[in-house]
């Protein structure tokens, strides 16, 4: 969208790539968020960029410093938003830190003219050193509210608490319990005291540095109190991790121990 927007204001035609007029275009951009993502259409004469290319691609700085071109999406009624970048830890399977650096404010961008929804993008929100500023923000807006990336519970207190119980919130709440060699339980019991529990989805790490004993133990401690835990496997192709994945998320009446999956020799 701030390609498009650089562009635009540039005097440029902006449209979505189609191969049948890929000689008659003057630049193509493309981006992949993912390595796995398949890049057979992609062509040496394209632009590329995006974590599934390169972490340390970076856009150019006169194209970041541009607003959002919301009307490449018409139907399209979020209005997303950043109030920080980078994060403050150093997770070992996460590419924000070399990504992005370490946790510092930024001004949001420009809203969706047909704004009904608000989406929060910050990868650590809470730990953002404007954070109750974002919070009086958010609130003048007036508008439901998701934090697409989560919420780190670790950090979480009364105070955050009390913060984030003003919002009204339209999709769910996310956090994470990537390590399971952390007891978070009585972070998320902290957290249903301010955010109903229906609301809550806990991102699920598995593949990394976990057993299976202990993807089933986060998973069942969650569920227990009511919580809606969603599995993300670090390798995609691992038999397993998709079996686990596919069980966990899409709520089968069966337990783990009776659900069939036959792993590949």
């Amino acid at each position: 969208m701030q390609i498009s927007r650089f562009h635009k204001d540039k005097g440029d035609s902006v449209e979505w790539y189609s191969p049948l007029f890929h000689r008659e275009y003057g630049k193509i951009y493309c981006s992949s968020l993912f390595q796995f993502t398949s890049k057979k259409t992609v062509t040496s004469d394209m632009v590329c960029g995006g974590t599934g290319f390169n972490v340390c691609s970076r856009l150019p700085s006169e194209i970041e410093s541009c607003d959002l071109d919301y009307s490449l999406y018409p139907n399209c009624e979020t209005s997303y938003l950043w109030f920080s970048r980078g994060c403050f830890r150093n997770c070992p399977f996460c590419v924000v830190p070399t990504k992005e650096g370490l946790l510092y404010s930024v001004e949001p961008k420009n809203r969706n003219p047909n704004e009904k929804y608000v989406s929060v993008m910050d990868n650590s929100p809470t730990t953002n050193p404007k954070f109750f500023e974002v919070i009086e923000y958010l609130l003048k807006l007036g508008q439901p509210v998701d934090f697409q990336s989560g919420v780190d519970v670790r950090t979480f207190s009364d105070k955050i608490g009390k913060a984030l119980q003003r919002l009204r919130y339209w999709n769910y709440f996310h956090t994470a319990w990537d390590n399971p060699r952390e007891d978070l339980i009585d972070k998320f019991e902290a957290l249903m005291q301010y955010i109903p529990k229906f609301r809550i989805m806990v991102y699920i790490l598995i593949g990394y540095w976990s057993t299976p004993e202990e993807d089933l133990y986060r998973v069942t401690e969650l569920r227990k109190r009511g919580l809606s835990p969603w599995v993300m496997p670090y390798n995609t192709k691992d038999p397993y991790q998709k079996a686990f994945k596919r069980w966990c998320n899409r709520h089968p009446k069966c337990e783990w121990k009776d659900y069939k999956y036959r792993p590949k020799p």
